[in-house]
């Protein structure tokens, strides 16, 4: 089946983690925007893919400039970006018609593949979802703040230079190793799933697409769709600190 295909980018944050006063989705990445290289990987592997562009709308002339100077010639609408990633991405499906596919891609995962998107748009054709992963292999710990000041049952959030933390003997116990994985974009959906899963009211747990999806159809058990998680990419990392540009400049050298 030739469905008519759709990449919802989102690129709206402020990206604070990086540090300046850019947000990291228009820094340059080897001569690109980042933004533009997250882009760029969808309209090579999928010819004709339409583009939907997730912004704040105080960025969207800024965009547009850049786009004209970096001669970056790519239709797309450009949606404003609303008070969460929820809504932003509830703004965007406004732009999608029904009877499509499409992928929702974090505006500053640049490195993602061709054959990645491919792949994933092959199996979004057998199944109503799909969304890359990949096994979690480190050791995880619960732990809450070391200060005794500070309620042990909050999490330290900014987690950096000069934080203490301890083990929580009392947080419940994690699930084994072998069954946790990372979630990464771009998650592939039917447009019809996608926009009545977005319909649910709005949930702090909802921090991807597939945890909106998967929170409708477990509401909705007598619905047959299905969400398969497939294997990702190590290299298709989110670019969240001034490291991870570092690390992402290293991958493009190796091309």
């Amino acid at each position: 089946m030739d469905r008519k295909k759709f990449l919802i980018v989102v690129a709206a944050g402020s990206g604070t983690r990086m540090g300046g006063t850019l947000p990291k989705q228009f820094l340059k990445l080897d001569g690109k925007t980042v933004l533009q290289r997250s882009i760029e990987a969808f309209t090579r592997a999928v010819p004709g893919i339409r583009v939907v562009t997730v912004l704040a709308p105080e960025m969207m002339a800024y965009w547009k400039e850049c786009c004209y100077n970096d001669r970056f010639y790519c239709p797309q609408a450009l949606v404003g970006g609303g008070l969460t990633r929820f809504h932003s991405i509830q703004n965007a499906l406004g732009r999608v018609p029904e009877d499509a596919l499409v992928a929702v891609h974090d505006g500053v995962r640049p490195l993602v593949s061709a054959g990645l998107i491919q792949r994933l748009f092959d199996i979004a054709e057998q199944y109503e979802g799909v969304i890359p992963c990949l096994p979690v292999s480190d050791t995880l710990r619960v732990l809450s703040p070391l200060s005794d000041a500070t309620d042990a049952a909050t999490p330290a959030v900014n987690f950096g230079e000069g934080t203490l933390l301890r083990y929580d003997a009392a947080a419940p116990a994690l699930v084994a190793r072998e069954r946790l994985f990372s979630v990464q974009t771009p998650q592939i959906f039917d447009a019809k799933l996608l926009r009545a899963a977005y319909s649910l009211p709005y949930e702090t747990s909802f921090t991807d697409d597939g945890s909106v999806v998967e929170k409708f159809l477990a509401a909705h058990p007598e619905r047959k769709e299905a969400v398969a998680y497939v294997p990702g990419e190590k290299t298709n990392i989110k670019l969240t600190t001034p490291e991870d540009l570092t690390l992402a400049e290293a991958i493009l050298s190796l091309k």
